[in-house]
């Protein structure tokens, strides 16, 4: 490579020549996705406008937005009575993975609705189930299931 040449592309590389400055890096697809599911009053400042003007920009992230809020308003507030006209509105918008969710929600809507609108969890039967499987990986290839069976039991 010829020496003037060499000088040319030394410019760029130390910043001095016509190479635009790099803009803001835009957001990831899951800080997208965090400010998304985050309730609007624990959002910091920052990403609430980040996110307002994605939503700006987007028309479809600001409908989705808007579908994701409702539901989760739903799911914390046990307002199951409003699921019919949250499905009936996300089958009728045009974005496809939200409507084929509303639909497959249609599909065990008794369901659903229960469990959006009772108090009854099974919080206390996961707990258990997530216990044992903790025991049983410690106890993997290590002992037979005669101690196992007794660390249960005696683990209550």
């Amino acid at each position: 490579m010829k020496q003037r040449d060499q000088r040319h592309l030394r410019r760029y590389r130390t910043g001095r020549g016509h190479a635009p400055a790099p803009g803001p890096k835009p957001p990831t697809v899951r800080e997208v996705t965090s400010w998304i599911m985050t309730h609007p009053e624990h959002l910091r400042d920052e990403s609430a406008d980040k996110l307002r003007l994605l939503r700006e920009r987007d028309p479809e992230l600001d409908r989705l937005t808007g579908h994701v809020r409702k539901f989760a308003a739903m799911m914390t507030g046990r307002h199951g009575d409003r699921l019919e006209d949250w499905i009936t509105g996300a089958e009728h918008d045009t974005l496809a993975p939200l409507a084929s969710f509303a639909h497959h929600l249609r599909r065990d809507f008794d369901a659903v609705r229960n469990g959006l609108s009772l108090p009854h969890n099974s919080g206390a039967v996961e707990g258990s189930i997530n216990r044992l499987k903790m025991l049983k990986r410690q106890m993997f290839g290590r002992a037979s299931l005669d101690l196992l069976r007794k660390r249960v039991l005696l683990a209550r």
